[in-house]
């Protein structure tokens, strides 16, 4: 699970530095950098899902 939640966090890091690069490449004149945007949205709402069915799962304890 923690694998998965890493994989996420890359992911969400990798959409955010793309979203970068279109937006200085293409001087925000293209889609290209709303759809990187909107990814790195969708993958940060993925990754709360995630954590909060984990915590209710149990396969974080609470200390």
């Amino acid at each position: 699970m923690r694998i998965f939640v890493a994989l996420l966090l890359l992911l969400i890091l990798f959409s955010l530095l793309s979203g970068l690069v279109y937006l200085i490449r293409d001087h925000g004149n293209s889609e290209r950098t709303v759809k990187a945007l909107t990814w790195r949205i969708g993958l940060s709402i993925a990754l709360f899902l995630v954590l909060l069915a984990g915590h209710y799962l149990g396969f974080w304890s609470e200390p």
